[in-house]
């Protein structure tokens, strides 16, 4: 039951933030997206601080970051080669793209822009745990704003029908399958996850500020710290796999990519794979957004 009420309530803020789009004079709007990309970043120092004040509660904190890595490096191998299969069989046309030093620089250094933030948020919790401060914060609700202010986003996307051609809806699909793969992979070697956890845990598509909070409410501080950081370390694989493979396989890259292709790697895929590709990044990664939740409470009920 609390699954359906977080799913609800998140349907409900992207859904709020859509329909009073265009009640919003010009200056607000401009306001809403200079600080868009930079709130997610607020959101990880939160997250951080929750969970580094929960960390003396778990039972096998040294078992995170591996898990993570792991999740992450074949959720995103995988969904790049399930796209090419697919697209080598029914479609063999390719435009490629080139390659900016600048701009896989500028990508590496908002990734150093996470990796800070969540530092700040690890150093506020220790702080407060070594003063023995009591400090209350739920870092629900600053997600819930900060998937409204992506409903306003959207309303201001423009689409046609071509974005909804099969050529495009493959790449979400591949990007699920492949996760899908990959997590049957990982519960194999991984012990101490069952199959359901293992699944959920493939489905957060680099959205980290997403999942980490999803999982902590859903489930345990300990698969949230998972998803955190797997998501994480995700959206990182998938600016390594677009920058090396991206000008020769531009669909598989942006599958790989998962939600981070409507925001984060947009740039990259323009850049990248060409123009031409800026429909399959945005639709996938819209797509990919709004399952997301979805898959993870899905998989965890199971």
């Amino acid at each position: 039951m609390q699954s359906l009420i977080l799913i609800f309530q998140i349907f409900i803020a992207i859904g709020l933030g859509y329909f009073i789009a265009p009640k919003l004079n010009l200056k607000i709007r401009h306001f809403i997206f200079k600080i868009l990309p930079y709130f997610s970043y607020i959101l990880l120092v939160s997250v951080a601080f929750e969970f580094t004040q929960a960390l003396t509660h778990l039972q096998h904190p040294q078992r995170i970051l591996p898990t993570a890595l792991l999740i992450a490096a074949s959720t995103s191998i995988a969904s790049f080669f399930v796209c090419l299969i697919v697209y080598k069989i029914l479609d063999k046309d390719s435009v490629q793209g080139q390659i900016s030093l600048h701009l896989f620089l500028n990508a590496l250094k908002n990734i150093s822009y996470a990796f800070i933030a969540l530092g700040l948020g690890a150093a506020l919790g220790f702080i407060t745990h070594h003063f023995q401060l009591n400090v209350i914060f739920n870092s629900w609700y600053l997600l819930l704003v900060f998937i409204c202010l992506i409903g306003i986003e959207l309303a201001y996307t423009h689409f046609d029908r071509s974005w909804v051609s099969w050529k495009i809806l493959v790449v979400p699909l591949a990007a699920i399958i492949g996760s899908i793969i990959a997590a049957f992979f990982c519960y194999v070697i991984l012990t101490g996850y069952k199959l359901n956890e293992v699944i959920a845990l493939s489905q957060g598509y680099g959205w980290y500020s997403m999942s980490g909070i999803l999982f902590t409410k859903l489930h345990s501080t300990e698969l949230g710290g998972i998803a955190l950081l797997t998501d994480l370390f995700r959206e990182i694989f998938a600016i390594l796999l677009m920058y090396c493979l991206g000008w020769r396989f531009p669909r598989s890259a942006i599958s790989s990519a998962g939600a981070t292709s409507m925001d984060v790697t947009l740039a990259m895929v323009k850049q990248s794979c060409g123009t031409h590709y800026v429909p399959h990044a945005m639709m996938s990664g819209i797509i990919l957004s709004l399952l997301a939740p979805l898959l993870i409470t899905f998989f965890l009920m199971i």
